[in-house]
């Protein structure tokens, strides 16, 4: 047994961070899935600039779209081909789990992050386009993206909370389902909504990097992960939560993403291990989930009651690190970055259609 299956035993949902129509089309999902204990998976705009470029996969229906549709909405066309058919084939773990597991998740416009109206109509939109119900539709837990959260809860937008950093960025996002949940109580609506709050782990290690001692390092991103995690344990603890699970609500869970390790001099499988803990997601990189397959151990669980977290945090803040402000800056550096990647995104697929046009490769 490979330790990608001990995570899922531990109760842990092992989610790729990947998605291309050649992973559908030679099976290797499928592989995953049946290999490695892969139960759901996530897109954004990176994934898919990245999927787009250097490939023919989807030259055939970008020349078939013809010149009527925006490049926005032909992206949405190809993404969403590929993701009905990855949340078909998840879906046998979406009915095994009562719509706790096997999530495909399609992200709104980062065009869109201070747009709290405009996020609430594409949110809508995208999620009836869709037409499955284990589709999540992500948006930004940054504070337009708040509101708009609570509001797709309560119209009954299954929602992947994108872009959290901090364990109060992940309160806030928590804090606006469950507000979106209570709200379809009164109004007499079904309170089953699935909904997972996304905290990007490495992104602060590589963010204090240069600027700690060496015993420091790689040890950020993880001691805010353990403090979130028991702000996560002690909601679902919480007889506010308890109430709700009463009238038949399910938890949004915590999800860990950019898991994958960026210190070449680290252990390529350091984050996993170290973020294993029951009733959580994890969306793993293919490199990552492959590397642990291969060579990572399961140990033990993470502490319930966040470990070291508070004494860890506290040191950081004695060398002179501002974790709040560091937070919102992570948050804010993400939004531009999908921002970049979308652009570049639709711009490729401009360079496409014209290249296929005129008859030659959209490569």
């Amino acid at each position: 047994m490979n330790a990608a299956i001990n995570l899922h035993e531990m109760g842990q949902s092992l989610w790729l961070d990947n998605i291309t129509r050649g992973l559908l089309d030679d099976g290797t999902l499928a592989r995953y899935r049946r290999e490695l204990a892969v139960t759901g998976l996530t897109s954004n705009p990176t994934i898919y600039q990245h999927a787009l470029a250097g490939t023919e996969l989807y030259d055939e229906a970008i020349a078939a779209a013809g010149s009527e549709r925006s490049s926005e909405a032909l992206f949405f066309d190809l993404a969403l081909e590929d993701l009905r058919r990855a949340a078909d084939l998840f879906r046998p773990d979406f009915d095994a789990t009562d719509g706790v597991d096997g999530w495909v998740s399609l992200e709104v416009s980062p065009l869109l992050v201070d747009d709290t109206a405009g996020t609430i109509r594409v949110a809508a939109e995208l999620h009836a386009q869709a037409a499955r119900p284990n589709l999540f539709i992500k948006i930004p837990g940054t504070p337009a993206g708040l509101p708009a959260i609570e509001e797709s809860i309560f119209a009954g937008v299954p929602v992947n909370v994108t872009l959290l950093f901090s364990c109060a960025q992940y309160q806030g996002a928590a804090e606006a389902y469950l507000r979106g949940i209570e709200r379809r109580i009164a109004a007499g609506r079904d309170p089953v909504v699935g909904s997972v709050a996304s905290l990007f782990v490495s992104r602060w290690d590589v963010a204090v990097a240069d600027k700690v001692p060496e015993d420091l390092r790689n040890r950020l991103g993880i001691a805010v992960a353990r403090q979130t995690y028991h702000a996560y344990r002690a909601l679902l603890a919480s007889p506010r939560w308890r109430h709700l699970a009463e009238t038949g609500a399910q938890p949004q869970r915590l999800l860990w993403g950019s898991t994958g390790t960026k210190d070449k001099a680290a252990s390529d499988v350091m984050y996993l291990q170290a973020l294993a803990a029951p009733n959580t997601v994890n969306t793993i990189p293919e490199k990552t989930l492959l590397a642990f397959a291969d060579h990572g151990v399961v140990s033990g669980s993470m502490p319930a009651d966040g470990g070291d977290a508070t004494m860890t945090l506290a040191t950081f803040s004695a060398a002179g690190i501002d974790l709040a402000a560091l937070a919102e800056q992570l948050q804010q550096e993400g939004a531009a970055s999908f921002a970049k990647s979308w652009q570049e995104l639709l711009q490729l697929i401009d360079g496409k259609r014209a290249a296929l046009k005129q008859g030659g490769s959209g490569r």
